[in-house]
């Protein structure tokens, strides 16, 4: 499910802008809903020009509230991934966000109960987990994602791993933001 512009969206750019600019104001609305009061899993994608520019989540949650991990996550997607060097100040105004927010993730025994379009996955062998969301752009088999998630976990292709299912709640900026 996907929502346009919305109060998650504006605590991940308020986090990360804040952050880039030394100001330690809060991004989070005194005046939050309910299901933001509560913990939640969450990930947080910046893109730049239609190209990501940092991706970081939590398959579980790591705060007292999922404000407070969204605006967590925004930092760290902005600053810490690893793929991308820091967000810098003049890219601010060219970068657009987007929150997905994770359902409880649940084990999967059959691959027939997977749909890359609907649910995200988790792979798990031992200490090393991979997470791929659910409906990105030129995924569209089920080997295709569980492949991809077990690269991003270090888990060779032949190996047996667990399989775990999620769906997300999707909210994205309106276009020119």
């Amino acid at each position: 499910m996907q929502e346009k512009g919305s109060v998650y969206t504006e605590i991940a750019r308020k986090a990360l802008e804040n952050h880039v600019r030394g100001k330690r104001l809060s991004s989070i609305p005194p005046d939050l809903s309910p299901d933001l009061q509560k913990p939640g899993a969450a990930f947080v994608s910046i893109k730049k020009r239609g190209e990501l520019r940092g991706c970081i989540g939590t398959i579980s949650p790591t705060k007292r509230t999922l404000a407070g991990e969204i605006a967590a996550n925004a930092v760290s997607a902005g600053l810490k991934d690893p793929r991308f060097p820091p967000v810098s100040e003049d890219e601010l105004p060219e970068l657009t966000y987007s929150v997905d927010v994770l359902s409880e993730p649940e084990k999967v025994e059959d691959i027939n109960e997977l749909d890359p379009q609907r649910f995200g996955v988790i792979v798990r062998r031992g200490g090393r987990r991979g997470l791929l969301l659910p409906d990105l752009e030129g995924i569209t088999t089920v080997e295709e994602q569980l492949s991809i998630a077990k690269q991003k976990a270090g888990i060779f292709p032949d190996e047996l791993v667990e399989i775990y299912r999620f769906e997300v709640k999707r909210y994205y900026e309106k276009e020119g933001n």
